[in-house]
């Protein structure tokens, strides 16, 4: 099952590298690249949304390590927390988006890499963090004005905090996050060398490119979209039918659509509302970042108490 899956992920990643190369290249020959930011919402809540759409199946998993029958209970618990999630970040913006941020550099690094990594030890844990907290750093380095101004959007009006990112920038800091993050990968990939490690090099440069030639809301579309969530899809495809993956992908999609759609509309409902107070793009940005924000940890709590009881 483990080759399997390296062999698809190679795959997956090598062809990624290529069209971010494609892209780098038409870049440069049309000079401007634009992308409304609807459509970035459009793709992440039809690919992105979508790879934590069969939480309810792990929910369904999980009630029945700890002895519980009634899945609404899972139900219950899972929009309270997001529902929490939105409104601490409301009431203490700063401070959640340095959590969410912190949060999502592990998920990141993690989930893009712990099928070509043996063992769950606390060095690797590290390591996984540092390889992920290049999604965050990059966006910064290269465009750390527009980074900014997103922060803004996102009910950051904590002078403090930008006071300190400035000093981060000026003090060249940003440089020594990207260098660790850059370790973090070399020691992952020289770890019990194998071919197939050369994934992690391809997603490495493949983010550095994106955010180099793309603004950070579109890099980070396609990067959430078509490398992470496409990665995790293919897993929970391959875990749906081991022996078919085109059947394990057609499962995926018929147990995804519910809580997708379920989703989408609750985001579309969300967007209304902002609309009237923001202009149509701010309203976006908030619903996609602090959206994102209010899924991203009841994801990975659900994923932790999987593994933690599964033990």
């Amino acid at each position: 099952m483990n080759i399997l899956i390296k062999k698809i992920n190679f795959k997956h990643s090598f062809i990624f590298f290529l069209l971010c190369n494609i892209l780098t290249f038409l870049f440069i020959k049309i000079n401007y690249l634009s992308v409304s930011p609807i459509i970035c919402l459009s793709l992440i809540l039809i690919i992105g949304v979508s790879h934590g759409s069969l939480d309810h199946l792990k929910g369904k998993k999980l009630l029945k390590i700890l002895r519980f029958d009634n899945i609404f209970i899972f139900y219950i618990a899972y929009i309270l927390l997001a529902t929490f999630i939105v409104i601490f970040w409301i009431s203490f913006p700063t401070i959640s988006l340095l959590i969410f941020l912190a949060v999502a550099s592990f998920h990141f690094g993690k989930e893009d890499t712990q099928f070509l990594i043996e063992g769950k030890t606390y060095l690797n844990q590290s390591l996984f963090f540092f390889k992920g907290f290049l999604v965050i750093l990059a966006p910064l380095f290269f465009h750390f004005d527009e980074t900014i101004s997103i922060f803004k959007l996102l009910l950051i009006e904590n002078e403090i905090f930008y006071s300190s990112l400035s000093a981060i920038e000026n003090n060249k800091l940003l440089i020594i996050g990207i260098f660790l993050s850059t370790l973090s990968s070399i020691f992952l990939f020289t770890k019990k060398f194998e071919i197939k490690k050369f994934i992690i090099f391809f997603d490495y440069f493949s983010i550095i490119i994106l955010n180099y030639i793309l603004t950070p809301l579109i890099a980070f579309t396609i990067y959430f979209c078509f490398l992470h969530s496409v990665r995790h899809i293919l897993s929970l495809s391959f875990e749906l039918d081991q022996k078919n993956l085109k059947r394990g992908f057609s499962i995926f999609i018929k147990k995804a659509i519910p809580l997708t759609m379920l989703t989408a509309t609750f985001c579309l409902m969300g967007l209304y509302f902002l609309k009237n107070n923001y202009d149509f793009d701010s309203a976006i940005l908030k619903l996609i970042f602090i959206g994102l924000a209010s899924l991203t940890f009841p994801h990975i709590l659900l994923e932790y108490l999987i593994e933690k009881n599964e033990k």
